[in-house]
């Protein structure tokens, strides 16, 4: 049963939620924009449809079908999300990960963590996303220095909080 009241209610959720880590990192006009593609039908009525309320409906929808048509369309409109960063190697016949600007990759942290407390409510801990990345082995998929840098930022917010943590990746230029 689809339950797009409570699908909009947490994609707004979240997205207030990455919006302010965003802002406090100075990143305000990726804040402003992030995931706005969520509202657009071809990714709302499907994650209303595949709403569960404790994990992405994504995930569902992959699990379900193998595949989610949502993913491809948000994917590929959101530069925080490591998947938008490939390419085609004709040399190595297959794509390849290309090293995140570091502002999204920024936007990206603020999306893991927001995303973790959307779903884990009161239970949320700071070691959780760092936990959460190295279950589902997104680094795999990553660039190589993207995927380093990832893992030491949410080692940090799990050694220090994400608010401390925030304060000292906010200060970051390169990587």
């Amino acid at each position: 049963m689809a339950h797009p009241i409570k699908h909009f209610i947490t994609i707004t959720k979240h997205r207030h939620k990455v919006m302010r880590l965003c802002f406090s990192m100075g990143l305000f006009f990726q804040g402003l924009k992030h995931d706005l593609s969520k509202y657009n039908p071809k990714e709302f009525f499907s994650g209303a449809k595949y709403y569960q309320g404790t994990r992405s409906p994504i995930s569902k929808e992959k699990q379900v079908k193998g595949y989610s048509k949502a993913w491809l369309h948000h994917k590929g409109r959101n530069k925080h999300h490591f998947e938008y960063w490939t390419y085609y190697s004709k040399s190595q016949e297959k794509y390849v990960p290309i090293k995140m600007p570091i502002k999204y990759l920024k936007e990206s942290l603020c999306d893991r963590i927001a995303a973790t407390m959307i779903y884990n409510k009161k239970k949320y801990n700071d070691s959780m996303p760092l936990e959460y990345f190295l279950t589902t082995k997104d680094y795999l998929g990553m660039h190589e220095e993207t995927a380093s840098k990832m893992k030491e930022w949410l080692t940090l917010v799990k050694d220090v909080g994400h608010k401390k943590a925030i304060k000292i990746i906010k200060r970051e230029k390169d990587y």
